[in-house]
């Protein structure tokens, strides 16, 4: 049976992820990682919630979840304004959640570099791809995080896995 990490799967597209695989035959356990619990209504008999704020500075709880076979990467998030108006420890914890935690998360899961399958997928954003007015701050976290992911799958690819990170975004789509 195959096992998920879905961070930030509480809610919005890491649930409805989550919720997928968890209806999944192949699957039997979906670990959750938030900081906010899933809602009682969405919950599901597969899914394993334990709390975690991506801004932390101990990231050694990624190191128990040694069963995955999928790691998917959703958290993140933005805010609309001139870059002026934007404080700077929005500016901070931006590039910590959006940017420096999914080079964490994946830094702790090796097995990536590994011959055996393992399933990645990191949410970016068509922000990562053109410039956005009014994102500047949100687009230049979503920009470090595509480069990263083109940059590790050329490492990946040079030493003989198969394995890939995959960008989850609309601009990382092709016909």
């Amino acid at each position: 049976m195959r096992r998920a990490l879905v961070v930030g799967g509480a809610n919005g597209i890491g649930l409805a992820l989550a919720t997928l695989l968890a209806e999944d035959e192949g699957f039997d356990r979906i670990y959750i990682i938030d900081r906010t619990e899933v809602a009682a209504e969405f919950r599901h008999p597969k899914f394993d919630f334990t709390y975690f704020d991506l801004r932390a500075e101990d990231y050694t709880l990624l190191d128990s979840y040694t069963d995955i076979d999928t790691l998917i990467i959703t958290a993140g998030f933005g805010r609309l304004a001139h870059f002026k108006d934007i404080e700077e420890q929005h500016i901070i914890d931006s590039f910590a959640v959006n940017s420096t935690a999914p080079l964490r998360i994946i830094h702790h899961f090796p097995r990536i570099s590994a011959k055996e399958s393992f399933y990645c997928g990191v949410m970016g954003s068509i922000a990562g791809f053109l410039s956005s007015p009014l994102f500047a701050v949100y687009g230049a976290t979503k920009a470090a995080l595509k480069i990263f992911i083109e940059s590790v799958n050329v490492e990946l690819e040079k030493s003989g896995t198969s394995n890939r990170i995959l960008n989850i975004s609309p601009g990382s789509i092709k016909g």
